[in-house]
């Protein structure tokens, strides 16, 4: 607990670019070059942090919070793996946002993250562009859609 305690109070330096960083993000989400799929990556983060439901309930002191940290911060970090450099580093020089310092709090924010969530969460998009695949090879849309329009069926 200590050392989660420790680690808090590192991203404290954080908290006077949060505004520039929220531009960063309202550009990006602007910008026609970032796909919809990378877009829907973040409106998820907010409807999981304003949700009722989470993990972990908010009502739990300290730890309700911490899932929705959590959940946002690999949100962020899924949404920006999947830019180009060249449209990030078009953004921050827009921004005036030096890219050593970026990159610096983001590290530092992803070490926040326990080891093990974040190889999961960098294995996410991997596997559902497999699972994407098998779907598409496999054709199951075709095969679902046939099941929901068949007589007798439960939709």
């Amino acid at each position: 607990m200590v050392g989660r305690s420790l680690t808090a109070l590192a991203l404290l330096p954080l908290a006077s670019r949060l505004p520039s960083y929220g531009r960063l993000t309202l550009d990006l989400l602007a910008d026609e070059r970032v796909s919809v799929a990378r877009k829907a990556i973040l409106a998820g983060v907010i409807v999981y942090a304003v949700s009722p439901l989470d993990l972990i309930p908010d009502r739990v002191p300290v730890l309700g919070a911490i899932d929705d940290l959590v959940v946002g911060v690999l949100g962020v970090e899924l949404f920006l793996a999947g830019l180009s450099t060249e449209l990030i580093d078009e953004k921050l020089d827009r921004l005036g946002i030096p890219r050593a310092a970026f990159e610096e709090d983001r590290a530092r924010v992803r070490r926040t993250i326990p080891r093990p969530v974040r190889r999961i969460v960098n294995r996410l998009p991997a596997t559902m562009e497999s699972a994407g695949r098998v779907t598409r090879d496999l054709e199951l849309g075709r095969h679902v859609r046939g099941w929901l329009t068949k007589e007798g069926s439960p939709a």
